[in-house]
C-alpha cells in the first residue's frame, strides 16, 4: 500500500511515519511511505499520486494549505483517501467540504491512528473487489471501483470505465445481482451506477464526477437518494 504524508513540519512527519510503521508491523502489512513538506510539490507529483491510496495532509502549511491541496488532489484522483491532520478542531467542517475521508487531531494521533487505518483498509479492500464478465471483447476481470456506470443499449449492456467501454450480452438484472453489495444503484431500467462516482443528486438529476448527468425517474428518486446518503455515511 502506498501512503503519502504531507506536512511542512519535520517533527510531525516523523511522528506520523513512526505510528504508521508501528501499525504496519502489528498488522503484518507492507507500506511504502513517501513524505512531502510542500502541498504544491505534492500536487505536482502525478506519478506518486497515481499509485497512492492514502494521503495524510497537514491543514496548516505555508505554501499551500491542506484544504486546497486536498481539493486539487480529489479533482484529479477521486479514489484517493484524504486524511486531514491538524492541531485545531475548528477545521472539521472544512474537511467535509473537500471530501476528506477522516479528520485527525495531532494531539490524539497515538490514540486515533489505529482505528483510522482499520477503517480505511476496510474501505480500500471493498474497492479492490474484482468481477469477471464474458465481454464481447473477450472475458475480462474488472476492478469494481473502475466501473463508472453500466448502460443498456439494445441487446447489450455497456460497461463504462475511465479509459474504455466494454459490452456484454447479459441482462442488466443479472449484472445488478452480481454487483449487489458493491456500491451500485439502479437509477433506471437501463442504468446501473457506481455510487463512488456520484457527485450529487438533485431535481431528479444525478451528476457524476466526470460531468455526465443522468435522469432519475420520480418513482426511483427517493430510494436512489437514500442509497446515495447511506453510501456517503450521511445516515
Amino acid at each position: 500500500m502506498n501512503i503519502i504524508i504531507c506536512d511542512d513540519g519535520k517533527k510531525d512527519r516523523t511522528l506520523l511515519i513512526d505510528l504508521l510503521k508501528d501499525y504496519e508491523q502489528k498488522n503484518d502489512l507492507e507500506f511504502e511511505i513517501t513524505e512531502y513538506s510542500s502541498g504544491i510539490k505534492l500536487c505536482e507529483d502525478h506519478k506518486a499520486l497515481q499509485k497512492c491510496q492514502i494521503v495524510f495532509l497537514d491543514i496548516n502549511m505555508d505554501d499551500m494549505d491542506g484544504l486546497k491541496a486536498a481539493m486539487k488532489i480529489k479533482e484529479m484522483y477521486h479514489a484517493i483517501y484524504i486524511v486531514l491532520v491538524t492541531a485545531y478542531m475548528n477545521y472539521v467542517l472544512d474537511g467535509y467540504k473537500v471530501k476528506a475521508s477522516r479528520f485527525l487531531l495531532k494531539d490524539d494521533l497515538e490514540q486515533t491512528i489505529g482505528e483510522c487505518m482499520d477503517d480505511l483498509i476496510c474501505e480500500i479492500g471493498k474497492n479492490n473487489q474484482v468481477v469477471e464478465f464474458p465481454f464481447v471483447e473477450g472475458k475480462r476481470k474488472l476492478r469494481v471501483d473502475k466501473i463508472i456506470y453500466i448502460e443498456t443499449a439494445k441487446h447489450k449492456n455497456l460497461f463504462y470505465t475511465q479509459t474504455q467501454v466494454y459490452s456484454v450480452y447479459q441482462k442488466l438484472d443479472e449484472i445488478e445481482r452480481k454487483l449487489q453489495g458493491m456500491g451500485f444503484v439502479r437509477i433506471h431500467l437501463s442504468f446501473l451506477v457506481n455510487l463512488r462516482y456520484v457527485e450529487r443528486i438533485s431535481s431528479y438529476v444525478m451528476k457524476l464526477k466526470n460531468g455526465k448527468e443522468l435522469s432519475v425517474p420520480k418513482s426511483r428518486y427517493a430510494e436512489v437518494k437514500r442509497q446515495f446518503a447511506l453510501f456517503k455515511g450521511d445516515e
